[in-house]
């Protein structure tokens, strides 16, 4: 008989998103009058860049051609894309990272939970809490933890990021084999500075450990002392893998364009503790399991580091920020303690009561959707995340909305 891999039955019961949806689908079927304004998932409302639609389009006239037709491209990505990834957000700022080293791909979520295909299944994962549940949900689809109990999976290690450590997890006090870091968090906004984040690397180095570290929201990073990368960090090349995306920086949800830099300095080890590059085996998995991203949408994303590109993108970054102040702001103003906002599009509140409670709460008084903090681990619960990617007019009347019920 046909088998399944057991290791999905120890997932919870639904995915966050998917619970938000099938709540908000409900009471707007009993509720068909009421205007629902969307604060809970981080997806963008501003359409594409106008840089971005000129290049996609001239690129589709390409396609409508048969002397610049293209058909299968590169599997790692256009050079002409990952050159200017390279110049631009990382030579330019004085890191040595290569075009080589940048593989283009269709989403930071789907690298951030495809890159723990590529260790053993005995590694001992630790995980920010609260966390961006995929991290967390992949390996448990590759069999790394135990079952779910308490709020957590038994054979992860959690890093606590709690309102008494200012939201920034302490290193782990016993040896951990992969690190997922995120800065800016999602889901808290919380952000790192280069001497802490200097002490993860330090950290992996002494342990032979590999920090994943997520940057997708570095766009939004505003203060000087806050690194945008974590290849900014020395010696970080040889222990870090790098994932960002042009969702949220460029408006790229529904288009799809991101990438991950995995340097060729950067080792995983054999049983017998022989290093293996795992920029060869990132290579090796992406070109066995993945034909690449359409040529349209990479030269779309080429276009974000054009003169015009680079304006707009700053220009829809500054809007969202404006509506996170607003925010942040009024939530303060309540009497509510919250962080983020600053260098990031998600304010992180203590709501005070459980998480779900308050989203149904907010949901039936104010039509507003937020995502509770309990969906991103043990450590939100009390906890709700509002996003500030929504249009100006919409952040104005759910901020009135709260202020009525509140």
């Amino acid at each position: 008989m046909i088998k399944v891999n057991e290791n999905f039955l120890k997932l919870k019961s639904s995915y966050l998103f998917s619970e938000i949806a099938k709540r908000v689908k409900k009471f707007q079927e009993q509720n068909p009058n009421v205007s629902i304004i969307k604060m809970g998932i981080g997806d963008v409302t501003l359409p594409l860049p106008p840089a971005c639609i000129k290049a996609m389009h001239c690129a589709i006239d390409e396609m409508a051609n048969i002397s610049t037709f293209k058909g299968y491209g590169p599997e790692q990505g256009y050079l002409f894309l990952r050159e200017k990834i390279a110049k631009f957000d990382f030579q330019k700022n004085n890191i040595d990272i290569e075009a080589d080293e940048i593989f283009i791909s269709d989403g930071a979520k789907c690298d951030t939970g495809n890159f723990q295909e590529l260790f053993s299944q005995t590694i001992k994962v630790a995980v920010p809490d609260p966390v961006y549940p995929v991290y967390v949900d992949t390996n448990v689809m590759a069999g790394r933890t135990g079952e779910f109990k308490n709020g957590q999976y038994k054979n992860l290690f959690y890093l606590s990021s709690t309102k008494q450590n200012n939201y920034l997890p302490d290193l782990p006090n016993q040896k951990v084999d992969l690190i997922y870091l995120c800065f800016p968090n999602n889901p808290t906004g919380a952000t790192i500075d280069r001497n802490t984040l200097q002490k993860w690397v330090d950290f992996a180095l002494e342990n032979k450990a590999l920090i994943l570290f997520d940057a997708a929201y570095e766009a939004f990073i505003q203060e000087p002392n806050i690194p945008h990368s974590i290849f900014e960090i020395p010696n970080a090349k040889k222990v870090a893998v790098e994932f960002r995306s042009f969702s949220k920086t460029a408006g790229f949800t529904g288009t799809r364009c991101a990438f991950t830099v995995v340097p060729k300095e950067c080792v995983a080890y054999t049983e017998n503790g022989k290093p293996v590059s795992l920029h060869s085996l990132w290579l090796r998995r992406q070109s066995t399991k993945f034909n690449g991203v359409s040529y349209p949408v990479q030269r779309a994303a080429e276009a974000v580091y054009s003169p015009e590109g680079k304006a707009e993108v700053k220009q829809n970054i500054t809007y969202y920020l404006n509506n996170a102040k607003l925010i942040k702001n009024t939530i303060q103003n309540l009497g509510f303690h919250c962080v983020g906002g600053e260098n990031s599009p998600y304010i992180w509140i203590e709501c005070k009561q459980n998480s779900w409670d308050f989203f149904d709460f907010l949901l039936e008084k104010a039509g507003i959707v937020c995502t509770p903090g309990e969906g991103f681990g043990k450590c939100g619960e009390g906890y709700i995340r509002l996003s500030a990617f929504n249009s100006k007019e919409n952040v104005e009347e759910a901020m009135q909305r709260i202020k009525n019920i509140l």
